[in-house]
């Protein structure tokens, strides 16, 4: 089964539910961190690193020898990444798609392709036999899709893989959750965390993805979120209590349920409800 964890709002608890769960699951099991910008999964997680892969983008390369400077490679280019002068091009590569638009439309034929390193990928043996792979985007680069469609591509097509998706609710997010069997919201019952789980089922819906609620730190607020999902039809599978016992545990870098094992069997109730439903 392949299960991603989401919420919107940064901190309500997508990575503690993810971990946690991928620790209570028997067998198989693999964690995709999709949060290239900052991976905090592996923070969790005793790990022994396995291998690493570059993440590579397509340029243009001009030569410049045999431009014409005919413009139209900067007239084709929607994201402005090619400027024309009057005596020579400007490249911004940070704005650049890889398209390869620009190649085509040269009538010169003077634009080849190379590869620029935007982030790695990195595959880890993990504690309870996980696998672990993550991604970290390389320091000021704009576009994190890339890394994070180079980390879905490792995903285990036979075992179970639960993914650790990024916050909001923008490209990285629909990049991470396209075409998972089941998508799990995390939220809290807070004003701000009624206002990201609304975002993220408007994303889900738009995308067909079947989807269900975890309310993480239950009691910490009122019951804007419980109304919600009521009015909504959409279930809520399990609350985590406001506990400072949990976020004593998280502050150290502990799953709560190596300290608190009863947990286990809960999360496995909500996995099994899934493959069921």
């Amino acid at each position: 089964m392949l299960l991603a964890v989401a919420g919107g709002k940064g901190g309500c608890g997508k990575t503690t539910v993810a971990v946690n769960l991928a620790l209570s699951l028997e067998g198989e099991v693999q964690i995709l961190d999709c949060d290239v910008e900052e991976p905090n999964v592996h923070l969790l997680l005793t790990h022994q690193p396995a291998w690493e892969k570059p993440v590579t983008v397509s340029i243009p390369s001009f030569n410049m020898e045999k431009c014409l400077l005919c413009g139209k490679c900067s007239d084709f280019c929607q994201y402005n990444a090619v400027a024309q002068l009057p005596n020579r091009l400007l490249f911004f590569q940070e704005l650049c798609h890889s398209c390869g638009g620009c190649r085509l439309v040269c009538p010169a034929e003077a634009i080849a392709e190379v590869e620029r390193p935007v982030g790695v990928v990195k595959g880890c043996r993990a504690e309870g036999g996980l696998s672990l792979v993550y991604g970290v985007l390389n320091v000021g680069e704009p576009r994190p899709i890339p890394v994070v469609e180079a980390v879905r591509a490792e995903a285990n097509p036979t075992g179970n893989v639960i993914i650790d998706v990024p916050p909001g609710a923008s490209c990285p997010v629909v990049a991470s959750i396209r075409e998972v069997d089941h998508l799990l919201l995390v939220t809290e019952p807070t004003p701000m965390g009624l206002h990201d789980l609304s975002l993220m089922v408007d994303v889900a819906r738009r995308l067909s993805l079947r989807f269900s609620v975890v309310v993480n730190r239950a009691g910490l607020g009122g019951d804007g979120v419980y109304d919600f999902c009521r009015r909504e039809g959409i279930p809520v599978l399990m609350e985590i209590p406001y506990s400072r016992r949990i976020a004593e545990l998280y502050s150290q870098g502990i799953p709560f349920v190596k300290a608190m094992p009863e947990w286990k069997e809960k999360f496995r109730e909500v996995f099994q409800s899934l493959q069921e439903g």
